[in-house]
């Protein structure tokens, strides 16, 4: 990588860092879906709805899909074991999804261990170099050390 790249990399990475911290920017898509109007935002978005650990109460987040499969999505928590709706997934596994047209479809919840999480976002990196390029940067900055994936599925009855 040429020291122009790199900068390129750099700047991108701040970019999508400062948009991460942005709460408002984050949550403006939330109001979307919940109208009903999530479809307008394509397939590579879902709506996660979350029990709060401490609350119980719903609590909403739209993440990008990473991998989409046979009746399986798998998202990707930039801001790694920290982010809340993780540490929810993690503690409850309570967990409905908005995306496309489909509204609050429950969903069985895996974590993804490090090696799964990594086959995964190598998979993506291959798919959109350029958008994990600047993703990976902006965790970079943010002080994420891992990315930790999770696996959605339709409930087993």
């Amino acid at each position: 990588m040429s020291e122009t790249d790199h900068a390129t990399t750099n700047d991108r990475g701040s970019v999508v860092a400062d948009l991460l911290k942005a709460k408002w920017i984050l949550r403006a898509p939330i109001g979307l879906y919940r109208a009903g109007l999530g479809w307008m935002l394509g397939a590579r978005f879902v709506m996660i709805e979350h029990q709060g650990r401490v609350s119980g109460e719903s609590r909403f987040v739209v993440v990008e899909v990473i991998e989409r499969g046979d009746n399986v999505l798998y998202v990707a928590s930039g801001w790694g074991t920290k982010a809340q709706w993780y540490r929810n997934l993690r503690a409850n596994g309570v967990a409905f999804l908005s995306t496309g047209r489909a509204r609050r479809v429950p969903a069985h919840v895996r974590l993804l261990d490090k090696a799964e999480s990594d086959a995964v976002l190598a998979h993506y990196a291959e798919r959109h170099p350029k958008a994990w390029e600047a993703l990976s940067a902006g965790m970079e900055k943010l002080g994420t050390t891992r990315i930790p994936v999770v696996e959605f599925t339709p409930p087993t009855d």
